[in-house]
């Protein structure tokens, strides 16, 4: 398995960060990991969103979102 396979396990239905082989990126909700593919819902346009699909070997890592900092508002 890769080594980033344990990390999106753990991940599975929540927003990711995918840093893919070729430079690209993509982000979205990581619907599933099974027979070496991993399936990313991914936001289009307007109200469009579409499950792709990318092989193991498309992928050098899968990083979850960090938490919103919201500062405190300054009066």
């Amino acid at each position: 398995m890769p080594p980033w396979y344990q990390k999106a396990i753990q991940l599975q239905g929540q927003p990711v960060g995918v840093s893919l082989a070729n430079g690209q990126g993509v982000s979205g909700l990581l619907c599933s990991i099974s027979n070496g593919t991993v399936i990313i819902q991914e936001y289009l346009y307007q109200n469009q969103f579409a499950a792709k699909q990318y092989p193991f070997a498309a992928i050098q890592d899968i990083n979850p979102f960090p938490g919103c900092y919201v500062p405190s508002p300054v009066y």
